[in-house]
């Protein structure tokens, strides 16, 4: 699956497992951010990695 087509649908349904507020589709970096939790869960491989343990802590 190429990045261009991921179904918009689907990741913005998609919501942080930790507080179930929506997340943020950066193309840039492949993540979905939740700025609720001040996190950036990855997607690879076309999957997004739903993990808290796989995600990467932000600063906003």
């Amino acid at each position: 699956m190429s990045e261009q087509s991921y179904d918009r649908k689907m990741l913005e349904a998609l919501v942080c497992p930790q507080t179930q507020a929506p997340l943020h589709y950066d193309a840039d970096r492949q993540e979905l951010v939740s700025k609720a939790a001040h996190l950036a869960y990855p997607i690879r491989g076309g999957i997004p990695i739903m993990l808290i343990d796989e995600a990467r802590k932000i600063d906003d």
